[in-house]
């Protein structure tokens, strides 16, 4: 595949966005204001995503059909408040690449890897362990550690914690199948990020999911910076169950709600022990108040209460987004910007920044970790004044994440802009 030729001219960055087949989708979301008035440069869609704009016209149906109807607004409403989250589920099973009984959106991303680690952490005598990245999100790394100390077990023991080789940022693909290899007869669960927050690494789900199910180990994903990244494919690939959450790149809104895949293989398990709550029972029976639980097959077994509609209503806004742009055009998008900002940040003088995420376009997605010479925190405040917005990740990190659903290739252009004006100085 032939590599695409760049420029390093604002006309060029023009003339790629003009030719975008996804640029009216930047018109459906709400940009902060920079300090001039101009809508911001908003790269922290790995962070917190943008407003769309229909978020709010849809919560404002659900406060009105709840003034309007009060509790008959569960079966009456213009939306149905009973079956809402049902709204969600084959929009959601495409951005992860799911059949809808594998899905559901539900809880938050911790609360939902607790649940799953209920069913899919069984430990035992010969087999305790679980193997996460060094670097995971402090979440998963206190989530695991609970889980097994739970369970009586000592987290220096049962933790076996991923590293890059010496010198490096990220981990070699080779040595996370060795070391799974190597522990696969102790290991209960491998429970991994499918893109690293701090690197923005992405691994390969399939071969990681062969080699441990091939080791006789459960298989657990966290897509907090996958789902709506990468062109996920959950079915085929096989884990066991995979947690994310939605007010990233998803752009569900602050502290929205997460989602959950539980392979179809255990769609019809009711044996696995699980917690169990009244929203996760039968639904042709639920009303009926019985003392037995009775789950629904596939992931919607593992609900425990009923949804809150607002939230579901700011989400549905968002997903209706994706399935008008769909996966593949967004990841076909996505690396070409990320691409295009790799370029001009090679033209930077020499030292000032260095790109820690992989190059290779299969291991990244949408973010760009970079590493600056000097103080980092200083120049996010330079790129804030500027009306330009990422984050600072410690302990010299700022990443950078042009999202395919509303940044331009002109955003990516005046990014690196505004860094060489500051390289110069």
């Amino acid at each position: 595949m032939t590599a695409p030729v760049y420029e390093n001219t604002d006309v060029f960055a023009y003339g790629l966005d003009a030719a975008d087949p996804l640029r009216p989708l930047r018109d459906e979301f709400l940009f902060p204001p920079a300090p001039s008035g101009a809508p911001a440069i908003y790269l922290a869609g790995n962070s917190l995503g943008l407003q769309p704009r229909k978020a709010r016209k849809y919560v404002q149906m659900e406060m009105e059909d709840w003034e309007r109807l009060g509790v008959e607004g569960h079966v009456h409403g213009r939306h149905p408040w009973l079956p809402y989250h049902e709204q969600l589920t084959g929009m959601v099973a495409r951005v992860v690449g799911a059949q809808p009984i594998e899905v559901v959106v539900m809880n938050t991303l911790s609360v939902n890897l607790h649940l799953m680690m209920v069913s899919f952490y069984r430990p035992t005598r010969e087999r305790f362990k679980i193997l996460i990245e060094g670097g995971a999100f402090p979440s998963d790394q206190y989530a695991v550690a609970s889980q097994a100390r739970f369970h009586g077990y000592d987290p220096k023991e049962a933790i076996v914690r991923l590293m890059p080789r010496e010198g490096e940022d990220t981990l070699r693909s080779e040595d996370i199948l060795e070391a799974i290899e190597r522990h696969g007869k102790e290991l209960a669960l491998v429970m991994l990020g499918s893109v690293n927050y701090l690197t923005g690494q992405a691994f390969d789900l399939r071969e990681i999911t062969r080699v441990a199910h091939a080791q006789g180990c459960k298989v657990g994903f966290d897509l907090a910076h996958g789902a709506g990244n990468l062109k996920l494919s959950l079915h085929d690939d096989g884990p066991d169950f995979a947690v994310w959450c939605s007010y990233k790149y998803l752009n569900g809104g602050p502290g929205s709600l997460g989602g959950v895949f539980v392979h179809e293989r255990h769609a019809h398990s009711p044996q696995l022990p699980r917690f169990e709550g009244w929203w996760g029972h039968n639904k042709a029976t639920r009303f009926e108040m019985g003392p037995t639980f009775d789950p629904l097959p596939g992931a919607e077994g593992w609900q425990l209460s009923n949804p809150p509609i607002f939230q579901l209503a700011a989400l549905r806004s968002s997903l209706e987004l994706f399935d008008r742009a769909t996966m593949a055009a967004l990841r076909t998008k996505s690396d070409q910007l990320t691409g295009y900002m790799e370029f001009l940040l090679d033209r930077l003088p020499a030292g000032y920044v260095s790109i820690t995420t992989p190059r290779d376009l299969k291991q990244r997605g949408a973010q760009l970790s970079l590493r600056f010479k000097g103080e980092p925190k200083r120049l996010l405040q330079r790129l804030s004044a500027a009306g330009i917005i990422c984050d600072f990740r410690e302990p010299d990190i700022i990443r950078a994440a042009p999202a395919p659903l509303y940044n331009t290739y002109l955003d990516v252009f005046r990014f690196v802009k505004a860094l060489e004006a500051h390289a110069l100085e």
